[in-house]
Formats: C-alpha cells, sequence, structure tokens
C-alpha cells in the first residue's frame, strides 16, 4: 500500500509532536520535509517518517539535537553506534549519581551528630559540598573515598583529627595576626611548616590537589570561611605568612 505524504498538522496528530516541535526540526535541519504542496505546505515522506523514527528514538535515550543531527548524517550511521554512544552516556551518568551518592553519606554523616539542624544550614551545606566536588576529578573524589573508609576500618576519624589541627594552627596564626607580627617574620616559619605538613596530609602529596585546594580557596574562600567560621581575615593572613614565607625560603 502506497504511503500518501503527510501534512505537518497530520503528522503532529499521529505521532503526538507538536506542529511547533515539527517546525523547530525543520529550521535546525534534523528534519526536512521531502515534498512541498503547491501553497507551499510541507509534505512528509515515508523516508521522512522513518527518520523521526530515529530522533524521537535517539531523543528518547537522552541524546541532544545537535548529537542527534550528528549521528543521522554520518555515512556510516548504524544503530550499534546508538547503543555504544547510549552505554557512555549512561556511564557518564551513573558516575554523576554515584559521586552525588557519596555526598548525600557525607552529609548523613555529618547532621548525624549536629542534633537539630536548620533548613538554612542544610541549604549552605549542600551548597559548599556541591561547590568542592565541582574543583576535584572523579580520581581525586574516589582518592578522598578511600582514604577515609581505610582511616575508618582502623578506627580512626581523619576528618574530625584534620579539623581540630586545622583548628588549632587557625588559632596560632589569629594570635600572631592580632599581635601585629609581620608575615615574613622568621618566628612563623614554623606555622607555615605545620600549614605545609596539613596540606600534605590532606593531598596525599598529590600535587594536583594542592594545586585544587589552592585554586578553590582563592574562588570561593569566602563561602567556606563563612561555612566553617572562619575569620575570612585570618585565612588573608594565612596566605600572606604563606607567600612570604616560600619568598625567604
Amino acid at each position: 500500500m502506497k504511503f500518501e505524504a503527510l501534512k505537518v498538522g497530520e503528522l503532529a496528530k499521529r505521532t503526538g509532536l507538536t506542529i511547533r516541535t515539527l517546525h523547530h526540526y525543520d529550521e535546525i535541519g534534523l528534519l526536512k520535509p521531502s515534498l512541498y504542496t503547491d501553497s507551499g505546505h510541507r509534505l512528509y515522506t515515508a523516508a521522512d517518517v522513518a527518520r523521526l523514527q530515529q530522533v524521537v528514538s535517539l531523543r528518547q535515550l537522552g541524546f541532544s539535537l545537535e548529537e542527534i543531527g550528528d549521528c543521522l548524517n554520518r555515512p556510516d550511521f548504524a544503530p550499534l553506534e546508538v547503543i555504544r554512544l547510549h552505554v557512555a552516556r549512561l556511564r557518564e551518568q551513573i558516575e554523576l549519581e554515584r559521586g552525588l551518592c557519596e555526598r548525600l553519606e557525607g552529609l548523613a554523616v555529618y547532621f548525624s551528630t549536629a542534633g537539630e539542624v536548620s533548613a538554612d544550614e542544610f541549604i549552605r551545606t549542600i551548597e559548599v559540598m556541591t561547590m568542592i566536588g565541582n574543583y576535584y576529578t572523579p580520581e581525586q573524589m574516589e582518592y578522598f573515598r578511600k582514604r577515609n573508609e581505610e582511616a575508618a576500618a582502623r578506627g580512626e576519624d581523619i576528618a574530625q583529627q584534620g579539623t581540630a589541627d586545622w583548628a588549632e594552627l587557625l588559632a596560632q596564626y589569629t594570635a600572631e595576626m592580632q599581635k601585629g607580627t609581620d608575615p615574613a617574620d622568621a618566628k612563623l616559619q614554623e606555622l607555615e611548616k605545620r600549614r605545609q605538613a596539613l596540606v600534605n596530609a590532606f593531598s596525599g602529596g598529590d600535587k594536583g590537589i594542592e594545586q585544587n585546594l589552592e585554586r578553590l580557596w582563592t574562588e570561593q574562600g569566602d563561602k567556606l570561611c563563612a561555612q566553617f567560621g572562619m575569620d575570612p581575615k585570618t585565612m588573608e593572613y594565612l596566605g600572606k605568612v604563606a607567600h612570604a614565607q616560600k619568598g625567604s625560603a
């Protein structure tokens, strides 16, 4: 039975798509009708409908319109390639979901010992956790996770210990700042050595992690200070000390 070309309204009605969507597909070159009426109305052939089915299928698999166009316009396009692309996309999504799961698990542990927590506190904490996740690669986040698991297996809470060590060190920086000690003063060398030791403990000696940590504090220092109750002036003084002591080394 010969297929009669469909006008855009008829095609929209039979496929459940909107006329606006079909017009958009035409405008971006994704699905151009093969025929037109004498008055200029679009007419879609059987081949056009087959292409539309491929567009809809790829759309349901999560591909963008641009990606769909690239796939369909390739001379070597094949369904198997679609499957491979979809598998790659799913793996990316799985990685993102795994990262989110780890953040939520960390959030649960944090709040399990915090007692009653306000909605604002939840929002601030989630914001910081998301922000931190954006500054480290998946491999680096995996390193943090495994390190924490190994420490927990030994009965150690390295996060709590690290927080305590930093709090003690920052208190000493604050004291020196309030006394007006010059950041280049030789007696601050010991504080700088301790600071670097804590950074090394956090990064495991990974220079990439250290660089990302520095970038995080440079770009998001105010937010981190607000979240963790740190004095921005102390952190600014710490930075000056680190720079001065590095220059004198």
